[in-house]
């Protein structure tokens, strides 16, 4: 497969992950807004949302304070942040129609559908007037792209690719989120917190990844913070979980093997060997914020691998 090729089918998957994953934390810090809080712990939870994306200087060169509408402005149509969901499925359709002729028709039409779809959504407001509906739409567009992709395409290398972007994405995405939000529990520990205020946001960090019903599947009991870290680190069998994601990586990456590529298949078997090897208590000894800082470089790296050995090679990913 030509390397071009391989990067759009790699870069439509990674675009198309990150708009949902986008959308997941918009609706859950909307939702979470409706909580009693003061302005103050309101503004620090949608800034949390652009320390997620790392996107925080980017935002204050264009808006004075990280209010709920600035905020999802900026993560929504914002032009010059890359990352926001128009951006993501501009990008995305784009790598699609790049490579029409490598994508089944069904693939194809979902990718247009969705952004030709999105710009009427953006030019009658609905992430203004009815925000959680225009987040749950970029949900299902995603999911829909996903079902279609698996259920049409044929299991060559196009695939492989496809999927190689998108559990890329989702184990960075992850990563930000599980670092992020427990920092901002760690800055709280001098708050006394509620149990019923502890329990939303816990509950609120499992739902922006699909967790809450895996975890009371899992659990059986009351969240904590161990267990939710351990869910979204450690559990295999959880689809958005570090553990679940690189065993994803390592798969699709077995399946288009090269020369080329040994080092970086042996580097990421060994990044999933260790996360198989290790305990939430061996990751909380350590330190979790190290720890996860340590799998995001990681992370980096290996796309950068990937790049240099199968697409078309980047500094940086």
């Amino acid at each position: 497969m030509l390397s071009s090729t391989a990067d759009h089918l790699f870069w439509m998957a990674r675009y198309t992950e990150r708009a949902e994953n986008t959308a997941r934390m918009l609706d859950v810090n909307l939702e979470n807004s409706l909580i009693p809080q003061n302005q103050s712990e309101l503004e620090q939870s949608w800034l949390a949302q652009l320390r997620i994306s790392e996107l925080e200087q980017l935002f204050f060169k264009k808006y004075d304070a990280p209010t709920e509408q600035n905020v999802i402005d900026f993560m929504v149509m914002d032009a010059d942040n890359l990352s926001s969901i128009a951006s993501c499925l501009r990008a995305a359709r784009e790598n699609a129609r790049a490579v029409r002729g490598s994508l089944t028709t069904e693939v194809w039409e979902t990718q247009n559908l969705t952004w030709l779809k999105l710009q009427q959504h953006l030019k009658s407001g609905l992430h203004k007037t009815n925000p959680s509906q225009f987040f749950e739409w970029v949900k299902y567009r995603s999911h829909l792209s996903r079902g279609v992709t698996i259920g049409t395409m044929l299991q060559d290398e196009s695939l492989n690719f496809i999927r190689l972007g998108t559990f890329l994405e989702r184990a960075d995405n992850t990563a930000r989120i599980l670092d992020v939000k427990f920092l901002a529990a760690h800055s709280d520990e001098g708050n006394e917190l509620s149990s019923q205020a502890e329990f939303y946001y816990w509950a609120a960090l499992l739902r922006s990844v699909s967790g809450f019903e895996i975890y009371r599947k899992v659990y059986r009991d009351v969240i904590t913070p161990d267990r939710v870290a351990q869910l979204l680190m450690l559990q295999s069998n959880m689809p958005r979980s570090l553990m679940a994601c690189l065993k994803g990586v390592v798969q699709n990456l077995s399946d288009v093997r090269s020369e080329a590529s040994i080092d970086t298949e042996k580097f990421a078997r060994d990044l999933y060997a260790e996360l198989e090897n290790t305990s939430i208590g061996d990751i909380l000894k350590f330190g979790l914020h190290a720890y996860l800082i340590r799998y995001l470089e990681n992370i980096n790296e290996l796309g950068v691998r990937l790049s240099n050995n199968f697409l078309l090679p980047v500094a940086d990913m």
